[in-house]
């Protein structure tokens, strides 16, 4: 796709915009401008402290949003407007919205990112944002909004994809996000669409975001369909065309004939469920895939499917498979397997020994793992509230802290360690070991720090902990961070397209140490920093800490 300045689009919302920000940014902006201070040159960095979900990565996503917000970011006549009406600005000199917000753009903003579905560990930026104070700071609440849930449901989708198809490998499992209806509202949903497939699902039942992003989409029916049939009536005089010919069929009398020569118990199933999948089956002969569990799961539904499927066979068309949205999905996929195997055998069918079967029941990623115990024969998994509520953990917690002012360390000090904050503009690489995984992120003083290079031995430390240290000779460095939007050039990378962000996801995932995605008690993953940004975080720690004073 390409990203010249004057092609990229508005957000996919509409929301999207100056005004998509807390109270404060604005109340802060006003201070900057009224003391002059709204130019000075800041380094802000948007990061998180803990990965989501008790594990031990996260997939980094929005950034092309963000793209799409700096690069149209204006304040409009109504917005200013609006601003000046409200209580907390309304005694604020003209001036600070008839000249400075009116004329406000991203013209001066630099902003250097890690790639859009690359692996992130904590503490290092996802975004690194130069430019003056006032639009820097304007910018924290949207670009927090468009980073968090991004990247917290794809981190989710990805967690999911690795239970269900062990660590991303080709197992044949598949994975549709069915959240749409459970979803916080129309951008919840469609957020949740995009970036679950960018984290590893392979559709959406999202008819709205198949059509705007080109995701594949995926559905059967509703329990309401085969409850709306009562009589084998209902489709007596449906036809269908056999496959390659022009000649017409009545669907009911072949599988009436089926149903006549498999048994009694056969003959027992529910009249209006068979109904039903023959209605479907006419309609769509191609892809006849049915939700089996309306009236009893094995005795109705699963008979039901069969005996229309060995018409469809007959009429030239191949059945797709079974849905299952209640009960045990371990016994019952087992069990539906099984007779799809007897009857392939039995009628010399081999199709339906390679039905789908897929399982819908509150699925999260707990028990996917728990399936993956006991043993099942699901093929496809469709997973709606557990994935778009992101159920396990329902924020990230995305941070957007002032680094640096007129080339001056500025730190943050907390009673907590973690929220401590390391000063400075920084860059940082990840380090790989000879077995090519990864070993380390390791960031270091953005001026007159040693470079780490390839066979070169260099000194790795714990950001608080003297003790903690390690001496890291890689045999491969990447620098994590490059410059995507630069002041009044704009854009200045290619938006890839959602596929090619898919593939990079699975094979940031695959490049991983295989502790590090274990479910429970993962492998620990370390953030270091050089023996410069060492020195420097802790002089200015004791600098800027005050000292206690007892007598």
């Amino acid at each position: 796709m390409s990203t010249k300045s004057d092609e990229i689009p508005l957000p996919v919302n509409s929301l999207v915009s100056p005004l998509l920000t807390d109270l404060y940014q604005i109340t802060m902006a006003y201070a900057y401008w009224k003391s002059g201070r709204h130019k000075s040159n800041a380094i802000f960095e948007l990061f998180f402290r803990e990965n989501p979900f008790g594990g031990e990565y996260t997939i980094f996503c929005g950034i092309d949003e963000v793209l799409k917000h700096l690069e149209n970011f204006k304040f409009s006549k109504s917005d200013l407007d609006y601003l000046k009406t409200t209580p907390a600005l309304q005694h604020c000199d003209s001036a600070f919205f008839d000249d400075y917000l009116k004329n406000l753009d991203c013209s001066e903003v630099s902003v250097h990112s890690l790639k859009q579905g690359s692996i992130a560990f904590p503490r290092v930026p996802l975004l690194i944002i130069s430019g003056p104070l006032g639009i820097t700071q304007l910018l924290e609440t949207t670009l927090l909004n468009l980073v968090n849930y991004p990247s917290l449901i794809a981190t989710n989708a990805a967690r999911m994809v690795v239970a269900a198809t062990a660590q991303f490998k080709e197992n044949g499992k598949r994975l549709v996000e069915f959240g749409l209806r459970r979803a916080q509202g129309p951008d919840g949903a469609f957020s949740a669409s995009k970036y679950s497939f960018l984290g590893g699902f392979d559709a959406t039942s999202n008819v709205q975001a198949g059509k705007i992003l080109g995701i594949p989409i995926a559905g059967t029916h509703a329990h309401a369909f085969v409850q709306s049939h009562s009589s084998l009536n209902d489709v007596k005089d449906l036809l269908l065309v056999k496959n390659g010919s022009h000649e017409s069929v009545n669907l009911l009398e072949i599988v009436m004939q089926y149903r006549n020569k498999l048994g009694k118990e056969w003959n027992s199933t529910n009249d209006g469920e068979l109904a039903a999948f023959i209605s479907y089956a006419t309609s769509f002969p191609n892809s006849f895939l049915c939700l089996i569990d309306t009236y009893d799961t094995l005795r109705s539904g699963l008979r039901n499917f069969i005996m229309v499927a060995l018409a469809l066979d007959d009429c030239g068309y191949v059945a797709k498979g079974i849905r299952l949205d209640s009960g045990d999905l371990c016994y019952f996929s087992l069990e539906c397997a099984k007779l799809f195997k007897e009857m392939a055998n039995l009628h010399c069918r081999p199709f339906l020994d390679k039905m789908d079967v897929v399982a819908s029941n509150d699925i999260n990623e707990s028990v996917l793992h728990s399936l993956n115990k006991q043993g099942h024969a699901v093929t496809v998994f469709g997973i709606g509230t557990n994935l778009v509520t992101c159920q396990a953990q329902p924020a990230l917690g995305c941070v957007y802290k002032l680094v640096e002012l007129d080339g001056k360390p500025r730190m943050k000090l907390s009673q907590d360690l973690h929220k401590v904050l390391i000063p400075g503009q920084k860059i940082a690489y990840r380090l790989y070991g000879q077995a090519g995984w990864p070993l380390l992120d390791l960031m270091v003083v953005s001026r007159d720090d040693e470079e780490p290079q390839v066979g070169k031995r260099i000194m790795c430390r714990h950001p608080f902990i003297e003790r903690k240290r390690v001496a890291v000779i890689p045999s491969r460095v990447e620098k994590l961070h490059r410059l995507v939007f630069d002041k009044g050039n704009g854009v200045v990378v290619d938006i890839s397209e959602l596929s090619d962000e898919r593939q990079y996801v699975r094979s940031q995932i695959q490049s991983l140490r295989p502790d590090i995605l274990r479910p429970m008690n993962p492998g620990q993953y370390k953030v270091s920093i050089s023996e410069k940004l060492f020195d420097f975080l802790h002089d200015i720690w004791q600098h800027e800490a005050p000292v206690l004073e007892i007598s």
